[in-house]
């Protein structure tokens, strides 16, 4: 592990879909209209030919790559989180889930990392909504070096898939030579006491968490639940057998997301307790994305004290 340099995991896409495009000529992206923003201007101007604007027309972007899929392209359509899950969501269960096809859905912008462009841009439902739905799989990376390899696994494995990237940046935390998995959780810490399960941009805050905890004898498993479909259930199963004792973080709705999923698995097979820090069931507003966390308890202070109180401290 390595604390590094402030990267938002959007940046990441953007470098490593040129890479794709370059070395597979399949490798296609359809954008909707917002390249500055998604990072996919290098790709229109070394990769035209792979690539295609559909302009403000979300629907229609979900259309034009299922079709491209079909032929067997390898489309990623690219947009906001909010615009690409909520937006799209008809014509993804329609005609991409249905049909099984092999279309990446790549979307920066994901939870409140939007901050001050306000609730409407601010992706609280994205995940949730997404899992739901048969053949999808969901991933938020939790860093630059966790995105670039976790889009290069996504444009080599075959199916629908949601990947949500940061608007700010977060803290670099791995090691250029950490391997990544599509639905298998990393381990970055083990220990009896308690388990912080958290994904994207909040697996930093766990980061912290753990150090503080660890600083005062408290042994803690930390798992960065990168792919919350197919959630790594063995890696839940075993962490709730370790500790009894689980806080999940999200940047996300508490209701569906990650600590739903955890939940879920800990219910039916497990004898654990289960904490869900995340977005409270509430929009948000144009703050400072620092604050509209705290607003929501996602703090490295809440996860410690809910720690604590779960531990009887």
């Amino acid at each position: 592990m390595m604390a590094g340099k402030l990267i938002a995991t959007r940046e990441g896409f953007g470098e490593e879909i040129v890479t794709m495009g370059k070395q597979n000529k399949d490798v296609y992206v359809v954008d909707i209209d917002i390249g500055k923003s998604c990072k996919t201007v290098k790709f229109r101007c070394e990769l035209p030919e792979q690539y295609i604007n559909v302009g403000i027309a979300e629907q229609n972007g979900a259309g034009v790559a299922a079709g491209l899929a079909t032929t067997g392209k390898i489309p990623f359509v690219v947009t906001y989180a909010v615009f690409g899950s909520l937006r799209m969501v008809e014509q993804i269960r329609q005609e991409i889930c249905y049909p099984n096809l092999n279309v990446k859905i790549a979307c920066s912008h994901g939870g409140l990392t939007p901050a001050n462009d306000g609730a409407s841009h601010q992706a609280i439902e994205d995940m949730g909504v997404l899992r739901t739905i048969p053949n999808m799989t969901v991933i938020m990376p939790a860093d630059y070096v966790a995105t670039k390899k976790l889009v290069k696994a996504a444009a080599e494995t075959y199916g629908p898939m949601f990947l949500r990237f940061t608007r700010d940046a977060v803290p670099v935390i791995y090691d250029e030579d950490q391997e990544f998995e599509i639905g298998k959780a990393v381990k970055i810490s083990e220990g009896k006491d308690i388990a912080i399960i958290a994904n994207g941009d909040t697996v930093r805050l766990g980061l912290e968490a753990k150090n503080l905890l660890e600083a005062e004898g408290v042994g803690v498993t930390l798992l960065d639940m990168h792919t919350i479909k197919p959630l790594d259930v063995d890696a839940v199963l075993e962490a709730a057998a370790k500790t009894g004792r689980i806080i999940t973080v999200e940047d996300h709705n508490i209701i569906n997301g990650l600590g739903s999923a955890v939940c879920e698995v800990v219910s039916e097979e497990a004898n654990a307790k289960v904490k869900r820090i995340g977005v409270q069931d509430q929009f948000g507003m144009s703050a400072p994305y620092e604050r509209l966390l705290a607003m929501n308890g996602i703090t490295v202070e809440n996860i410690v004290a809910t720690a604590k109180e779960m531990l009887g401290r």
